[in-house]
Formats: structure tokens, sequence, C-alpha cells
């Protein structure tokens, strides 16, 4: 028996030990591919940035498919300060290339007469700014995969792949986990723009910092004097529910918008469930703020308290004409 299970563990490092060889092999095939385009945009149109990072890549190349992946890695490490530049600086660059699309009609000839050129294999150049952003990715994924496989073949492998993968596990995870929030933030950028635009006038703003788009859907209100319920539209954002209604469809300019209503600030509200289920399609909420309008006392100190609250709730009564 203790044979038999010495066998299945040589096996299961055997399979290991094949893995990470097909992993390493892939990181070399990828990243010869890699060098290709960088070198083809350096080439047509000559960026700087792009040059550098053709640099990097034929340095990390060489030790790739010498076998040195260790000391390829650390060193590749060593320049990822300018791919934070560039992570950084990606969406403003991609914004500037659209102005530019848009306003340049030489520079946008000169775009499409090279990307119809048979290298370019019909890759835009919009999906090749995004090449060091989808490498950093790649590169990590193959780190991370390298450093479980190597804590399962021998101790020698083990000790040498380890010690450089730490620092390198390290360094690239700080900017991918960079490409992540930086995307995110984008991404609820995108969704906050939209949402401020499907509200008409320029009362109610929806773009502030900090803020997070969260989710939208219809929800129908029940008035308090217990008439029909009357559908309206729930943007939920991080820090406020925002209600508006639908304008009409027979406006000529704001038919397909939405009228803000009332803006319920989320540190001062409480929603309860009256009735219903969060699996079913049906259910009641209740919603209520804490603000006072009215008051008889008075106290002094109440009152300057009660204003203060009357500001901040005139700050986010929306514009309702």
């Amino acid at each position: 028996i203790e044979s038999l299970h010495m066998l299945q563990c040589d096996e299961q490092r055997e399979r290991w030990e094949r893995q990470r060889s097909r992993t390493a092999r892939e990181l070399v095939q990828t990243e010869q591919r890699y060098c290709q385009q960088l070198e083809l945009v350096t080439t047509v149109f000559k960026s700087t940035n792009f040059f550098f990072f053709f640099l990097f890549c034929r340095s990390l190349l060489v030790h790739l498919e010498n076998g040195y992946f260790g000391k390829g890695l650390d060193q590749f490490c060593s320049h990822l300060h300018h791919y934070n530049m560039y992570v950084d600086n990606i969406y403003n660059a991609t914004k500037v290339l659209g102005i530019q699309l848009k306003k340049n009609k030489a520079f946008r000839r000169f775009k499409k007469l090279q990307e119809a050129r048979p290298e370019f294999n019909d890759h835009k150049l919009e999906d090749l700014l995004q090449l060091p952003i989808h490498r950093i990715d790649h590169i990590y994924t193959c780190v991370i995969t390298q450093k479980e496989l190597n804590q399962s073949v021998s101790k020698q492998k083990m000790l040498f792949v380890c010690v450089i993968a730490v620092g390198a596990v390290t360094a690239v995870s700080k900017v991918s986990c960079r490409i992540q929030d930086n995307a995110r933030r984008h991404e609820n950028h995108l969704q906050l723009c939209r949402v401020q635009k499907l509200l008409k006038g320029r009362k109610t703003k929806v773009l502030a910092a900090g803020r997070w788009y969260i989710r939208e859907g219809w929800l129908k209100v029940v008035p308090q004097k217990g008439s029909e319920a009357k559908p309206k539209m729930f943007f939920l954002l991080s820090d406020m529910l925002l209600e508006a209604k639908h304008c009409s469809p027979l406006h000529p300019t704001n038919g397909d918008k939405f009228a803000g209503q009332q803006a319920y600030p989320l540190q001062d509200c409480t929603v309860e469930k009256v009735f219903g289920h969060t699996r079913s399609q049906g259910g009641l909420l209740s919603v209520s703020g804490s603000q006072l309008l009215v008051s008889y006392s008075c106290d002094n100190f109440l009152w300057k308290t009660l204003q203060g609250s009357c500001v901040i709730l005139c700050d986010i009564i929306f514009d309702c004409a």
C-alpha cells in the first residue's frame, strides 16, 4: 500500500511538472507574439511609450528563451513603474485618440491606411493600445500558476523558482490590481455619465467624487393618499437613492429622459420591508427620512440644527419643472 501511495505521488508530481512546463512554454510563445505586435506599433506610429515597452519585452524574452525565468522576471519588475504610468493614462489617451480621429482628417486617413496593412491582421489601433495592460494580466496569471506548481515539484526546483516568485508576484500583482481598480473606476464614471444624460436639466447633479453606481430599475410608488400606484424610475447610488419620473414622450427634446423628483440620502434614510420576499417579483418597501421641515419649538439650538438640515435637504431636492 505504501509503495502504491508513493507511485501515485510520483505520477501527480510528473503531471504538475508537465503543467509547469506548458505554462512556461506558453509564456515564451505569447511573449514572442507580444514583441512582434509592439515592434509593429513602434515602427508604424512612432510611439515612445511602446518603444520602451518593446525594449523591456525584448530583454524579458531573451531570458525566458534561455530558461532564466527568475532573472528575467526580476529585471522586468524593475520597469513596472512605466506600466503604472501607462495604466493611469490609458483612458485619457483613448479619449484624446477619439477626439483626434473626429477633428483630424489626415490622421484619420493615415490610421485607416496603416490598419489595412496585412501585418496588422485586422487589428485596430484602439485594440493595440491595450496590449501592455493585457500583457500584465497574462504575466500575473502565469506567475501565480508557476508559484502554485513549484510547491509540488522537486525541492531543488521549488527553492529556485519560489525565491524569484515572491518578489515577482508581489510587484506584478500590484500593477494588476491597479489595472482592475482603474477599470472599475472608469466603468463607474461611464455609468454615472449615462445616468446624468438620462436626467433632464442641470440641477440634478449625479457626478460626484466618491460616488458609485450600483443599479437602477422601475418601482411602483404608492401615494400617501392611497391612490393608484405609479411606476417611477429609481437609481441606486452609493450614497443616495434617486427617484425620477419619465418625461412626456411628446416633448421635443426630453421625450426619452427622466425628471428627477426626490433624492433620499442613504445615511439619513431607513428602508423597511413591509411584506414580500426577496426572491419573488412582488413586495412593498417603505422609505422614510429623518429630516424635519416644520417645527413649533422655541428652542434656539433646535432651530439651528433644523436650519442646517433644511439646507442639506434643499441641496438634494431636484427640479421637477
